[in-house]
């Protein structure tokens, strides 16, 4: 079956998955692990029968479609190579997407064409407590269904290997990983390399986390944090750590959908405190902008259904934006209690691609809110879109960035996650007691 050019719909990879399994039935399953709070059936594609289980997790987040077009790949890989099953004694099992319901929410822009401006005006990514990999109460307190079928699967299958597929709207590729792989810097670095992808240096998700490599990032151990830290720094306890009891070592695969080649810069900066200045003051200014609108229009949002859904992220970013713009401050941030790492121009892209991702994203979804009343009844849409086209300009005729086409987007993160399984068959973490949780060496988030 041949790769699609774009990213496949929650429909498609259940037909596509089972189309497989029809060809291939002595090697290949496909079974309903759980069902979304809209009804739509999750799907598990396992291929080969060895004992050491291999579990890749796709559409963790709703506007990170890349993984469902990964998975597809893999699982053709795996029933091509014996290598990565019988060889291996090894079984993948593919989550085909964990938010179903999320994906559907963004086929306004899924199947392209692939602008800026599209995809924004169409992007929806739900509310914090709403994202599934996260368990902001816990394990025992994880009340979503998704999230509750995802802890399920890996109490079952008590992987060697979770792989969690995310992908970067604008800047570079890189993984977080629970635990550290040799070696896998050094193949991340190749595969970008052949593949014309950018490997992102300082990535904003790993501000203050430490590195493993060039692009590879060790994810702190979880601890209790408040709303605004879990959103933006992602310490709270998460499904990447749940399966460590079992032995697993967790990687994130991040891809991204339009490239920046200053993500790679790792040089010094000429002026640092410059930049995170002008950073802060535009967020500042954005989130001021977007929360006007904001209050303007809210008034008018009760009888739009389903506005709480749209609403949820738009308050979650507006919330805690503003903290950003102090932390990145160096005249009102940088101090002991969120000291600021030392910063390459690598880090200085990244933030200020990040700055301008949150206001882009608010701005998207306030533009999906106004459609949704049906009249503009504040005309704010005039706002937006000179907004959105402005901010999207400046990704792209300001930063370069570049459209990565789905084939090579999928590409590269299979070819991420072959490397960390191999290099987890060679380094298994230890493991730890049943119910007690593993502590790494890093330092968690400040």
């Amino acid at each position: 079956m041949p790769p699609l050019p774009r990213y496949p719909t929650v429909d498609e990879l259940a037909a596509r998955a089972a189309a497989l399994v029809a060809r291939h039935p002595r090697n290949a399953r496909l079974r309903r692990i759980g069902t979304s709070r809209a009804g739509t059936p999750m799907w598990l594609l396992s291929v080969g029968h060895g004992s050491r289980q291999a579990l890749v997790v796709a559409g963790p987040h709703a506007n990170e479609p890349v993984g469902g077009a990964t998975v597809l790949r893999l699982a053709e890989r795996a029933l091509a190579d014996p290598g990565l099953t019988e060889d291996a004694d090894a079984t993948w099992n593919l989550l085909l997407c964990l938010d179903p319901d999320g994906l559907r929410r963004n086929e306004g822009w899924l199947t392209g064409p692939y602008t800026l401006g599209r995809h924004f005006r169409n992007f929806f990514r739900p509310g914090f407590l709403e994202q599934p990999e996260w368990l902001p109460d816990g394990a025992a307190g994880a009340t979503l269904p998704e999230t509750r079928a995802l802890l399920d699967i890996q109490d079952e299958l008590r992987p060697f290997l979770q792989c969690s597929l995310h992908g970067v709207d604008v800047g570079g590729g890189f993984v977080e990983l629970t635990h550290d792989l040799p070696g896998l810097a050094q193949r991340l670095a190749r595969t970008a390399a052949r593949l014309g992808i950018p490997r992102e240096l300082g990535a904003y998700d790993a501000l203050y986390w430490p590195g493993l490599g060039a692009a590879v990032y060790r994810i702190p151990p979880p601890r209790r944090a408040g709303l605004a830290a879990a959103i933006t720094e992602a310490a709270v306890e998460s499904t990447w750590y749940h399966p460590h009891r079992h032995g697993t070592v967790t990687a994130v695969v991040e891809a991204p959908m339009w490239g920046v080649t200053a993500v790679a810069d790792g040089s010094p900066p000429a002026d640092r405190d410059a930049v995170l200045r002008s950073v802060s003051r535009t967020l500042r200014h954005d989130t001021a902008t977007l929360r006007g609108l904001l209050a303007r229009l809210r008034p008018h949002l009760a009888a739009v259904p389903d506005a709480a859904r749209l609403l949820a992220p738009v308050d979650d970013y507006a919330l805690v934006c503003p903290g950003l713009a102090d932390a990145w401050d160096p005249d009102t941030g940088d101090g002991a209690a969120h000291h600021l790492p030392a910063l390459t121009t690598a880090h200085l892209a990244a933030l200020r691609i990040s700055g301008r991702r949150l206001a882009l994203r608010t701005a998207g979804l306030l533009h999906q809110l106004v459609r949704a009343t049906g009249h503009d009844p504040v005309g704010a849409l005039p706002e937006l879109d000179l907004l959105i086209d402005e901010w999207c300009a400046d990704y792209r005729d300001g930063w370069g960035a570049r459209w990565i086409p789905v084939a090579r987007q999928a590409e590269y993160q299979a070819r991420v996650v072959l490397s960390a399984f191999e290099l987890a068959l060679r380094h298994p973490p230890a493991r730890t007691p049943a119910g007690e949780p593993e502590r790494g060496s890093g330092a968690a988030v400040p």
